[in-house]
C-alpha cells in the first residue's frame, strides 16, 4: 500500500501506553495509520527524515483568544515600555504616523502597569497627545482598557444621568472626572464605538495569528468567546472562521466558545429541552460539538468575575493592599444561575471564568447543579482559569468531574504581581497543578493569550518548576509537575477538556496525524524551553517548517 507519507524521527513519544513510543509513522488521508514494524511493505509518496528529532502529539492551546491577538498584532506593542514617558512617546509616534486621518484610531495592546511603577496613564496627557483621535488601550489582562476623554465623550460617559453598565466600570479621581481606566463589562462602551470588525479583517487576523501559532507547535486551539460581549467581535464570527478555512488561512483547528450574551430564548415542542419547551440557544437548534474537525462549536463561554491582574476578580478574602477590596462578580448570582441553567437545558455545556475563589464556588455551585438536574452535555464542563482555589474546592472539581484551565504560562511574567495580591497565606492557591493532578482533575493547558504568550514550551517548563520572573517558586516546588504530565497537559488532557480526545491528543492508529517535531526530548530535556519547534504538522501536512525557511 502506498502511503501518503512517512515520518522517521529519532524517537516519537505517542502518549499512548499500548506504544508509548516509536521512530516511525504512517499517514493516510490524513490520519495515521501505523507505526514502525506496522509500515513494513508500505510505500510513501513522501518520506521525512527528522534524524534525531523527537516527534510528540500536536499541541492544544484550550482557551485563547485567537482574534483578539491577531487584530492587535498591527496595534501599538506597549509592552517594551519601561515608565510612562516612554509609553507616551510610543503614543505620539502613532498619532504622528496617523496624521493624515485625523478621526482613525489610536491602539494599543499589552500594556502591564508594573512596568511603570504600577501608574497607569494620565487622561489629560493623554488628551494632549491624543486630540481628538480616539483611543483604545488594552490592558494584558483584557479585563481593563486606557482611553481619553474624546473616546469617553463618543461614548456617552459625560451625558447627563449616564450610569455605570452592570458589572463593569468607569474609574473616577477624587473630583470625578474619569481617570481613562475602564474595568471589565464598561469596556463594551469603547468596543460598540468598534464593532463589528468586518469579515475580511477576521480572517486577516486568524491568518496571521494561526501562522504564528504552527510557528510554536499549536494544532488545535479553543477560542474562548465569539460573537457577542465585550470578547467579541461581530455578531457573524463563525462565518469568518468558516472563511478562513476555505481560503487556507486557518492553520490549525478551532473549537469556538459562543459568549452566554450571543444566545437568545428559543422554544421548542415542549418535550424538549428536558420537558420544558424553552431554553437558551441558537438558531436551528444548533450546539456544541456542531462542526467538522477543523471548525467546531465548544461550550458556551460565561465570565463570572474579573481579572487577578486588576484586583477584579471575586474573592474570599481581601487583597493585598487593597483594603476592602475583594472583586466582585461581573452579575448577580441570580442571573448567573437563570441564564446558565436555561442555556444548559437547551443542551449547551459550559464554561465558567471564574477567576477568585469566591467566582470558583458559585461556579461549582452552578455546574454540579446542571449535572444533577440535567446529565452531562455533549463536551465536558470547565471552569476556566481556577486561578485561587482553596484546597476544599480542589476536591470539589474532582468528584464533579469539572474540566479546569490554570495558566501556567502565566506564571514567569506574572506571577510575582499575583503572588503579592493574594499574600503568602493564599500563594499556594494560585493557578496550581500538581494537586489538581493528584485530585484527579482534568487539567488543560492553556495561554490564555494575548494575556500571556502561547510560547508552549515556555508554559511547559513553568508547569515543572513554577518560578517567577523575580526567581520566587509560585506555591512551592510541590505544585511542580513532571515533564510528562505538563506535556500531557497541552496534548491528552487537553484533548479530554475539549472532548476530542477520539481524534486527537496522543498519536494512535486512526487519530489525526497532528504532530510536532521537536529538537529534543521534553521528557528529559533540562530545560524544555530551550528547545525548538523544527516543524508542525496538521492532517500530516506541515503547517509550519523550520528547515524550509
Amino acid at each position: 500500500m502506498e502511503l501518503d507519507l512517512i515520518v522517521t524521527a529519532g524517537a516519537i513519544h505517542t502518549l499512548e501506553d499500548a506504544r508509548p513510543r516509536a521512530t516511525r509513522m504512517g499517514v493516510f488521508a490524513g490520519r495515521i495509520v501505523g507505526f514502525d514494524e506496522e509500515l513494513d511493505g508500505c510505500t510513501a509518496a513522501r518520506y521525512e527524515d527528522f534524524g534525531t528529532g523527537v516527534i510528540v502529539p500536536g499541541f492544544i492551546d484550550a482557551h485563547c483568544h485567537t482574534t483578539w491577538w491577531g487584530l492587535g498584532l498591527s496595534a501599538v506593542d506597549l509592552a517594551p515600555a519601561r515608565g510612562l514617558e516612554e509609553l507616551y512617546a510610543l503614543l505620539s509616534a502613532e498619532v504622528a504616523r496617523l496624521r493624515n486621518a485625523p478621526s482613525a484610531w489610536v491602539n494599543g495592546t499589552g500594556f502591564n502597569h508594573k512596568h511603570h511603577d504600577l501608574q497607569f496613564p494620565d487622561i489629560h496627557r493623554l488628551d494632549e497627545i491624543t486630540g481628538d483621535h480616539p483611543l483604545y488601550l488594552r490592558h494584558v489582562s483584557g479585563h481593563l482598557s486606557i482611553t481619553n476623554s474624546a473616546t469617553l465623550r463618543l461614548a456617552g460617559v459625560f451625558e447627563p444621568g449616564y450610569t455605570d453598565p452592570q458589572g463593569g466600570a468607569v474609574l473616577r479621581d477624587a473630583d470625578g472626572y474619569p481617570t481613562g481606566v475602564v474595568e471589565e463589562s464598561a469596556q463594551a462602551l469603547l468596543q460598540d464605538l468598534l464593532l463589528p470588525y468586518a469579515v475580511p479583517q477576521i480572517v486577516d487576523a486568524l491568518d496571521a495569528a494561526t501562522t504564528r501559532y504552527a510557528a510554536v507547535g499549536i494544532t488545535s486551539f479553543t477560542e474562548a468567546g465569539i460573537a457577542a460581549g465585550w470578547i467579541g467581535h461581530s455578531p457573524i464570527e463563525v462565518g469568518a472562521y468558516q472563511q478562513a478555512r476555505r481560503a487556507g488561512k486557518l492553520h490549525a483547528r478551532a473549537q469556538l466558545m459562543p459568549t452566554l450574551d450571543a444566545l437568545r430564548p428559543l422554544s421548542a415542542h415542549g418535550t424538549d429541552m428536558h420537558g420544558t419547551g424553552a431554553g437558551n440557544g441558537i438558531d436551528l437548534g444548533i450546539g456544541a460539538g456542531f462542526g467538522d474537525d477543523w471548525l467546531s462549536l465548544g461550550p458556551v463561554k460565561v465570565f463570572m468575575d474579573g481579572s487577578l491582574l486588576g484586583a477584579t476578580a471575586a474573592v474570599t478574602e481581601d487583597y493585598c493592599g487593597h483594603q476592602h477590596n475583594s472583586g466582585y462578580l461581573l452579575d448577580t448570582p441570580e442571573a448567573y444561575r437563570e441564564r446558565v441553567d436555561a442555556a444548559y437545558r437547551a443542551g449547551w455545556p459550559i464554561a465558567l471564568h471564574a477567576i477568585g475563589d469566591a467566582a470558583i464556588d458559585l461556579a461549582a455551585d452552578i455546574i454540579t447543579d446542571c449535572q444533577a438536574t440535567y446529565g452531562m452535555n455533549a463536551l465536558p464542563n470547565r471552569i476556566e482559569h481556577f486561578g485561587i482555589a482553596r484546597p476544599d474546592q480542589v476536591v470539589r472539581v474532582a468528584e464533579a468531574g469539572i474540566a479546569v484551565t490554570p495558566q501556567a504560562a502565566f506564571i514567569g511574567p506574572l506571577g510575582d504581581q499575583f503572588a503579592a495580591l493574594v499574600g503568602p497565606e493564599r500563594e499556594s492557591w494560585l493557578y496550581r497543578g500538581r494537586s489538581l493532578v493528584d485530585a484527579g482533575v482534568v487539567l488543560a493547558g492553556s495561554s490564555d493569550l494575548p494575556v500571556a504568550d502561547n510560547n508552549v514550551l515556555r508554559a511547559l517548563q513553568s508547569s515543572v518548576d513554577r518560578r517567577t520572573d523575580g526567581g520566587l517558586v509560585l506555591g512551592g516546588e510541590s505544585e511542580g509537575l513532571t515533564p510528562e504530565e505538563a506535556l500531557r497537559s497541552y496534548t491528552q488532557w487537553a484533548a479530554q477538556a475539549t472532548g476530542t480526545l477520539s481524534s486527537r491528543g496522543t498519536l494512535s492508529r486512526g487519530k489525526l496525524a497532528d504532530f510536532v517535531v521537536l529538537s529534543g526530548c521534553p521528557l528529559s530535556a533540562p530545560d524544555i524551553a530551550a528547545l525548538d519547534v523544527v516543524a508542525t504538522a496538521v492532517d500530516g501536512d506541515f503547517s509550519y517548517d523550520s528547515r524550509t525557511l
